[in-house]
C-alpha cells in the first residue's frame, strides 16, 4: 500500500474546486452545444455574373419650378403653404400692388383725356372741311386739322399702350402657379420684402420623375451590347428596376473640379412614395469582367449604419461577423426565402449563419 500524505487543504475546499470545474466543463459544452445548433448554409458559386458598379443618385422631378417675383413689393398674403396641391394658374402669393394700382388708374385717366381730345379735332376737320368746299378757308388751314387730328388719335394710341403696360405690371404682383403640383417650399413670410428673382415657391410635377447620378468620367462610356442598367431606391424596397440601357443619357459635360460625369434616365410611371431630393442607386454592369456568383438568405445579411455583412462561421463553428458587398436581390422561388447575391466578401465553400440575431449572442 502506498501512504497518501494528508492534503493541506480542508475537505470543503476540495468540494469548491470539483464544483468549480464541472461547471466550467458545463458552460463550455453548453457554448459549444449553443455553437453547434446555430442553422447556416454553406456557401456555393453558381457560374459567374457580370460585374456591376455604383453610383449615387437623386431622385428628381422632371418639372421641379422655383416661382419668384417679378416686381419689387412687400408679401401681404400667403395662399398655399408646403405639401399643398395646386392647380394651374393658381394663385400663391399675393405682394403690395397699391402703387401699382394707382399708376394704372391714372394711365387709364389719361387714356380718356386723351380721346377726348380726338374727339375735339375729328369735329374740328369736319367743320374745315365743310367751310373748305365753300372755299372759306384755304386748303393749308384744312390740313392742319387733319394733321392735328392725327397727332390726337396717336397720342391715345400711345396713352393706351402705356396703360397696358401699368395694368400687366400690377397683374405681376399676383403670383400664380405655371401648372399642376405640389408646394414642397415657401422660403417667405408675410411682411418679407420680395425682389425680382427672389425665390417665394417652390413646386414639383409628381407625375414624371428621374434620376440623376454622378460618376466617375470613364464609368460605363463602353456599354456591354444589349446591356441594361439597374436602379435601387432604398426607400421603396430592397428590388431592384431594370432599365434599358438606351434609355440612359450621359450627360456632354465633365465637372472640373470633381471629374465626375452626370447620367439621368427617367422612373417608369406608377411608382408610388418617391420625393425630391430622395435617395438612390444605378448600378451598371462593367463590360468584359466577371465574378463568382453566390447568394445568401436575404434574412442572413446584418446591416449596421453604412456596413453590410453576414456572420460566417469558423472552423471551430464560431460566427464571425465579415462585411460583404451586396448585388441585386434574386426572385423569390416557391418554398424557399428571398436570395441576395453576394458579390464579394465570401468564399466557395464558407458557412454562412442564417440567423444573425442567435450568431450575435454566441461568444
Amino acid at each position: 500500500m502506498h501512504y497518501l500524505p494528508p492534503s493541506p487543504f480542508p475537505a470543503s475546499w476540495h468540494r469548491r474546486v470539483v464544483c468549480a470545474a464541472l461547471l466550467s466543463l458545463a458552460s463550455m459544452g453548453a457554448a459549444h452545444a449553443a455553437q453547434s445548433e446555430l442553422a447556416h448554409i454553406t456557401v456555393q458559386t453558381s457560374g459567374t455574373t457580370a460585374s456591376w458598379s455604383s453610383a449615387d443618385a437623386v431622385v428628381e422631378a422632371v418639372r421641379d419650378t422655383v416661382v419668384a417675383a417679378q416686381v419689387p413689393g412687400a408679401v401681404v398674403q400667403l395662399l398655399v403653404q408646403a405639401g399643398d396641391k395646386v392647380q394651374a394658374g393658381q394663385e400663391l402669393v399675393r405682394l403690395d400692388a397699391q402703387a401699382a394700382q394707382q399708376n394704372a388708374q391714372a394711365s387709364a385717366a389719361q387714356v380718356e383725356a386723351a380721346r377726348s381730345q380726338a374727339q375735339l379735332a375729328e369735329k374740328e376737320l369736319a367743320r374745315q372741311r365743310q367751310l373748305a368746299a365753300k372755299q372759306y378757308i384755304s386748303q393749308a388751314g384744312l390740313e392742319r386739322a387733319q394733321a392735328q387730328l392725327d397727332a390726337a388719335q396717336a397720342q391715345v394710341r400711345a396713352l393706351q399702350a402705356q396703360a397696358g403696360a401699368a395694368s400687366a405690371q400690377s397683374g405681376f404682383y399676383v403670383v400664380r402657379a405655371p401648372f399642376a403640383g405640389i408646394v414642397s417650399d415657401v422660403p417667405v413670410s408675410l411682411g418679407d420684402m420680395a425682389g425680382p428673382g427672389r425665390p417665394l415657391v417652390r413646386l414639383y410635377d409628381p407625375r414624371q420623375w428621374r434620376i440623376t447620378a454622378t460618376a466617375p468620367q470613364a464609368w460605363g462610356q463602353q456599354l456591354p451590347a444589349g446591356s441594361s442598367a439597374q436602379l435601387e431606391i432604398p426607400a421603396l424596397g430592397p428590388e431592384r428596376l431594370t432599365i434599358s440601357a438606351a434609355a440612359l443619357q450621359r450627360l456632354p459635360r465633365v465637372d472640373a473640379l470633381s471629374h465626375t460625369v452626370q447620367w439621368r434616365t427617367t422612373l417608369p410611371q406608377g411608382l408610388e412614395g418617391l420625393a425630391p431630393g430622395m435617395f438612390a442607386r444605378l448600378w451598371l454592369p462593367a463590360a468584359g469582367t466577371s465574378t463568382a456568383l453566390a447568394s445568401v438568405p436575404h434574412s442572413a445579411v446584418v446591416r449596421r449604419a453604412e456596413m453590410t455583412g453576414v456572420y460566417v462561421l469558423n472552423e471551430q463553428g464560431q460566427p464571425r461577423l465579415r462585411q460583404v458587398r451586396l448585388g441585386r436581390v434574386l426572385p423569390a422561388t416557391p418554398g424557399q426565402a428571398p436570395q441576395v447575391e453576394i458579390l464579394s466578401g465570401l468564399r466557395n465553400g464558407e458557412r454562412v449563419a442564417t440567423d444573425p440575431q442567435a450568431a450575435a449572442q454566441v461568444r
